[in-house]
């Protein structure tokens, strides 16, 4: 006889705020350098906000709070958060996913617990490494590019 599974544990704003807290009206952003490769999705997707040439470079009140929330979802890795005013905590997408990302990390969403060498991470997007040679593992730290890794023939996405 099985046991039933139980439901996976509510994330709370805490298990997200990892890194450094950039904090505006009704929004904090926070940024964890190393969990971040670069994708860019936040640069391309409210560059008033998200803006390598200036300092700080993520200046959340550039912008409506919830429009800066939906922009820091669509980082892959995880290395960006945010917590709003009122205190809710992302929501992990359901049902949890592996994307693996040609020549690159898999790319996992949902609610996630992550084991790492240091202790458990809790967490609703993650890149995890594939080449075997972050130095962040087993998160993605684009070692896989410096080292010319591929992920094969093959591979569908």
């Amino acid at each position: 006889m099985t046991q039933p599974s139980l439901p996976p544990e509510e994330l709370t704003p805490s298990d997200l705020a990892q890194g450094k807290a950039y904090t505006a009206p009704g929004i904090t952003v926070y940024y964890n350098v190393r969990r971040c490769v670069h994708v860019a999705n936040c640069i391309r997707g409210l560059p008033q906000v998200f803006d390598t040439a200036q300092r700080p470079w993520i200046q959340p009140w550039q912008a409506p709070a919830e429009r800066v929330a939906a922009v820091v979802r669509t980082c892959p890795t995880g290395a960006l958060h945010y917590a709003l005013e009122t205190g809710e905590a992302e929501t992990p997408a359901v049902p949890t996913t592996v994307h693996p990302i040609p020549d690159g990390p898999l790319a996992v969403s949902g609610n996630l617990s992550i084991q790492t060498p240091g202790s458990e991470v809790r967490d609703v997007r993650a890149a995890l490494c594939r080449c075997g040679a972050s130095g962040n593992k087993p998160f993605c730290d684009g070692t896989h590019r410096k080292i010319g890794w591929k992920s094969g023939a093959g591979e569908t996405t």
